[in-house]
């Protein structure tokens, strides 16, 4: 498992799909998944710190948790087949559940756990970086500068 970091969420043109790009730690790939527009919302909110006047479903998600008596300490990025990505959430208490990637990293973000991907999920879906592709990735986080989660509402 190699620990990434999210960079952010983003609208992947022409098609308006939302996807979320994660970056590896200790290495030079990329890893893009499309996911849903509620969750890129969840994780723009979470990404900037967003307050809400009543929690939305990852917040919620994590009060639970602690209500409970756990911690979230990690998501795992499990697996890729068909380019569908599966998760996993790992519990303090050793407790696993499967979980969309999107949630789990939305969850993630909130809880402040770290989020791991296995190394053959990049071999298989990663991008590898270039000074190009690094140029695109800055014009990319300036853009995140001056995104906010509604403009991911349909």
């Amino acid at each position: 498992m190699r620990e990434v970091e999210v960079v952010g969420v983003r609208v992947e043109m022409p098609t308006n799909q939302p996807l979320v790009l994660l970056r590896e730690l200790e290495g030079s790939r990329y890893l893009p998944i499309w996911i849903g527009a509620v969750e890129a919302s969840a994780i723009a909110y979470a990404q900037q710190g967003t307050e809400t006047t009543r929690p939305l479903t990852h917040e919620l998600m994590q009060h639970l948790v602690l209500a409970l008596g756990d911690e979230l300490e990690e998501v795992r990025i499990t697996d890729v087949s068909d380019g569908i990505f599966f998760a996993e959430l790992a519990f303090a208490s050793g407790v696993k559940v499967e979980a969309r990637p999107s949630d789990s990293i939305a969850l993630a973000l909130r809880a402040g756990a770290r989020i791991v991907c296995a190394e053959d999920v990049l071999d298989e879906a990663g991008i590898a970086s270039t000074t190009e592709e690094d140029e695109e990735i800055e014009k990319f986080r300036e853009f995140l500068d001056d995104v906010t989660p509604e403009d991911f509402q349909e």
